[in-house]
């Protein structure tokens, strides 16, 4: 369905009167299992919603013959039965991971990724692979020579990134949950845009990724975006059933918020020291004005951490994230593909790994500080007296299709990534979790997200406080809009 009015704004979404109807996973489950709907109902549904909305250019790599399959004899789990999708950085039997890059040229997986594994533990049925941005180094799906991957409120507008095929999918109503992940806020930065639930976990709670091991920092946490606060709840639970987290708290199934109250610190400045734009700020003001009206104590803390400590931290980051794009032009046949051809690759790969070499020595003075950054966090918490953190999500709403894309040129693009993902990247950095809950609309009708974090192990706290808000004020549902 796609709904337009006179300023133009073209919404896009498949929600109809099907086998899915308006239910969350939780509630598509709850159908199957009584017999009311079959998994492959559902199945056959989503496949018609995802046909229904192909301006989004969502799908990367179909699965759909071997869906079809799978929903005849579904497995166990807490959403067994439910329609999914998995993003193309992560690994699944038989299709390739192409990353998002036309350099890459993979050979399909021999082998689900453990991670795979464990998402698909929970019973979810995968329709095909979601598209991201090249490597996942953007923070919008754009694409120098192919169509980008709009946001489902309002085409004109991001999907975000790097989950942005996931999160246009689950915004649309094709699916009601997705597989994503989170290098420097790609769960959180398409769910602020989509209008979503985001939830990053504590690094270690859930198995590592093949290509996260990899790394001199392991920055990347797999999870799901939602619609709901119990999906994502159910989500959490069944994943720490699959392998409970060793020396991690166990989160548990939060069903619903909790009496404690609870001491919030309001963080209204940026790691990036840049400007929050005003919509963005009065979301977070409103968001800590209704926690205060909920019983709770917000403080406000300036930033997160000392502010000499945020400094270094920038560019650590920034010069990380270069290295990133360093091993990838340099090493891609050997980490990616052999059939890797660099001389396809986009301007923001290539533009990092320049970077990267016209600093290279700063790398390990860098590392050990990005290392450090746990300890300073999680001391936060306990200095303070800090139950979680209340901050934007993103630094200013979300911005046109082509405000980010690679076709500008690196020395272009950089700036304005820099700019917009400077809250995200501090979770992935120091391993602590962090949600984005879409507490409110922009002035142009689309989602605005805002950020809870806490202590390392203590998703519970972020999941009983977004059931809290999501009671207080119901999250805005595309199709009503």
């Amino acid at each position: 369905m796609t709904d337009t009015s006179p300023d133009t704004v073209v919404r896009v979404h498949a929600f109809t009167d099907d086998a899915l109807g308006a239910d969350d996973a939780t509630g598509v489950a709850a159908r199957i299992a009584s017999g009311e709907i079959s998994a492959s109902e559902a199945v056959e549904a989503a496949l018609a919603r995802l046909e229904s909305v192909g301006v989004l250019h969502a799908v990367a790599h179909p699965d759909f013959d071997r869906a079809r399959a799978f929903a005849r004899s579904p497995g166990k789990g807490v959403f067994a039965g439910v329609p999914t999708v998995v993003k193309d950085n992560t690994d699944v039997a038989g299709l390739p991971s192409d990353q998002g890059s036309r350099a890459v040229h993979s050979r399909p997986a021999r082998r689900n990724s453990p991670v795979t594994d464990q998402y698909l533990s929970t019973g979810v049925i995968s329709l095909a692979k979601s598209r991201m941005p090249e490597f996942g180094l953007n923070a919008s799906t754009e694409f120098e020579h192919d169509p980008a991957t709009p946001n489902p409120w309002d085409t004109r507008f991001s999907a975000g990134a790097s989950s942005g095929g996931s999160a246009a999918l689950v915004a649309a109503g094709v699916v009601p949950i997705a597989h994503a992940n989170d290098g420097g806020g790609s769960i959180r930065i398409p769910a602020a845009a989509c209008g979503l639930v985001g939830l990053k976990f504590t690094r270690g709670r859930e198995l590592p990724d093949d290509h996260a091991e990899q790394m001199p920092v392991n920055l990347v946490s797999n999870g799901a975006l939602t619609r709901t606060v119990r999906d994502t709840a159910a989500f959490a639970a069944q994943v720490e059933k699959y392998r409970p987290a060793p020396r991690l708290r166990p989160i548990g199934h939060v069903e619903g918020p909790s009496g404690r109250r609870m001491r919030i610190g309001l963080v209204d400045r940026s790691i990036s020291e840049l400007p929050v734009d005003d919509e963005t700020r009065a979301a977070v003001l409103d968001t800590a004005q209704r926690l205060e009206a909920l019983g709770h104590e917000v403080v406000p803390i300036g930033l997160p951490l000392p502010e000499k400590d945020l400094v270094a931290f920038k560019d650590d980051f920034v010069h990380y994230w270069s290295l990133l794009g360093f091993a990838l032009t340099k090493f891609g046949r050997r980490i990616m593909s052999p059939d890797f051809e660099a001389s396809e690759l986009e301007s923001l790969t290539t533009g990092l790994s320049r970077r990267f070499q016209r600093n290279f020595w700063r790398t390990p003075a860098a590392l050990w500080r990005l290392r450090a950054s746990e300890a300073k966090y999680r001391a936060a918490f306990a200095d303070r007296g800090l139950d979680a953190m209340l901050s934007p999500t993103v630094a200013h709403t979300t911005p046109e299709l082509g405000h980010l894309s690679p076709a500008l040129g690196f020395d272009v693009l950089f700036p304005r990534l820099v700019r917009w993902v400077a809250f995200t990247p501090l979770n992935n950095a120091t391993g602590g979790p962090a949600i984005s809950l879409p507490v409110t609309s922009t002035s142009a009708g689309l989602p605005l997200g805002i950020q809870l974090s806490a202590d390392h192990g203590d998703e519970a706290t972020l999941l009983e406080l977004a059931y809290e808000l999501e009671a207080d004020r119901a999250f805005a549902r595309i199709q009503d809009a």
